[in-house]
């Protein structure tokens, strides 16, 4: 079977409540939920939460919360894989058969079901642990600066200063949308960005991380704009 895990922890900072807040008419993390239901990829689509209301809220949405996680796995410093690694736990004492897990975040409201697909795709047919979404950056990262100490500015890649665009190595980042994963991997791998990881490159114009209300105007607007 295939499952998806949507973590969403209540304690979010920069954005209180951010998995709940109402973005486009709805609280954010129904749009992830829809889109993984409407996928058709999935047997079952999980809430991972340490929050009674972002349960029900999810519940509310078509996903199921089987478990509870503990306050422990949803501080700050919580990372995905540890989140992840614990759902696979419980599906093992669940007795699921389990061949593959997506990660889903709950503030990816843009996320396309396409894209899950061609996640899934991707991860069956590179031989990798992982398959996750990631896209290029807009300016090239090797021609970046900073202002430095007297006012002026310092480039992180000076060597790089005469090198033309068009021959510096394309650069990618993640998308902050979805992460398909081996069970397996998901329990022992200390990190998503490796040799044992795909990249599945999509558009910029499909991408918007959410971590300020900057961000979370951008990503409505793109929103918006997508379902128009």
């Amino acid at each position: 079977m295939k499952i998806a895990v949507i973590p969403a922890r209540g304690g979010s900072k920069r954005i209180p409540r951010k998995n709940i807040r109402v973005f486009a008419g709805k609280p954010m993390i129904h749009w992830p939920i829809e889109a993984a239901l409407q996928s058709g990829l999935f047997d079952d689509v999980i809430v991972s939460t340490d929050d009674e209301e972002i349960a029900s809220i999810a519940q509310e949405a078509g996903a199921h919360v089987p478990f509870m996680r503990p306050k422990s796995l949803a501080d700050d410093h919580t990372g995905t894989i540890a989140v992840m690694a614990h759902a696979m736990d419980w599906a093992d004492q669940s007795a699921l058969e389990v061949e593959a897990a997506c990660c889903i975040y709950a503030t990816a409201p843009t996320i396309d079901p396409a894209d899950l697909a061609a996640g899934l795709k991707l991860l069956l047919e590179s031989g990798k642990d992982f398959a996750f979404a990631s896209t290029d950056f807009a300016s090239p990262i090797f021609r970046a600066f900073r202002q430095a100490e007297d006012g002026g500015t310092q480039m992180f890649w000076p060597d790089k200063f005469a090198t033309r665009s068009q021959d510096l190595p394309r650069a990618l980042h993640d998308a902050a949308q979805f992460y398909w994963g081996l069970p397996r991997a998901w329990q022992t791998t200390q990190s998503l960005f490796g040799s044992n990881a795909a990249p599945l490159i999509i558009p910029r114009w499909k991408v918007q991380d959410i971590d300020t209300l900057d961000d979370w105007v951008r990503a409505e607007a793109l929103f918006r704009s997508l379902k128009a």
